[in-house]
């Protein structure tokens, strides 16, 4: 499984095999069940998820209680609380494991450590970071430039598999409404 992770690297980087055996040493890998939590508010966030098979989401809870799905993490895409991780500080929010999932962490130490021992994955993760950004980015517009609706029709034309994939209460609470107001949305379109 760990080849999932080499071919995403050679993406950004060339890493020969025997350069990829001394590199996946720094990461761990493990299994995590539905509904699963691999980070909790309040706990200091130690580790950058890599998504070898199934679907994370990373939440918070608001003022009214109410989960507030923030990202989501399928195959080959990474998953932290950015500022926590990087800080080594607790986190203001939840990583949930959506479906089974199989994920490949790394602590923030190793990173380090990583970087230093293979200056070539400094140019991988930059990738990783520049994409994530540009991907918060286009979401921050689509949230103030369109309606809901059309908030959720961009996101239904751009992302079809991934809207099938994901339970409909978690896209609404993505895009920031209820459940309810998500199947007003779709029950109209198909009037």
């Amino acid at each position: 499984m760990l080849n999932i992770l080499k071919k995403h690297i050679e993406k950004f980087a060339q890493v020969s095999d025997n350069d990829f055996e001394e590199i996946k040493k720094f990461f761990d890998i493990r299994d995590f069940a539905k509904k699963e939590n691999l980070l909790e508010e309040g706990q200091v966030c130690r580790h950058h998820y890599f998504v070898l098979k199934g679907l994370l989401r990373k939440f918070y809870i608001n003022e009214k209680g109410t989960e507030q799905t923030t990202e989501f993490a399928i195959e080959t895409w990474w998953l932290t609380d950015n500022f926590a991780y990087e800080h080594k500080a607790r986190s203001d929010f939840y990583i949930q494991a959506v479906e089974p999932c199989t994920i490949v962490y790394i602590s923030q130490d190793n990173q380090e450590q990583l970087l230093q021992a293979f200056p070539i994955m400094e140019r991988y993760f930059r990738f990783v970071y520049q994409r994530a950004y540009a991907a918060a980015q286009k979401r921050v517009k689509y949230l103030f430039s369109l309606s809901k609706e059309e908030f959720y029709w961009q996101a239904v034309r751009n992302y079809p598999e991934f809207i099938q994939r994901v339970p409909q209460y978690l896209i609404a609470s993505y895009l920031g409404f209820t459940p309810e107001y998500l199947s007003e949305i779709r029950k109209r379109h198909l009037s």
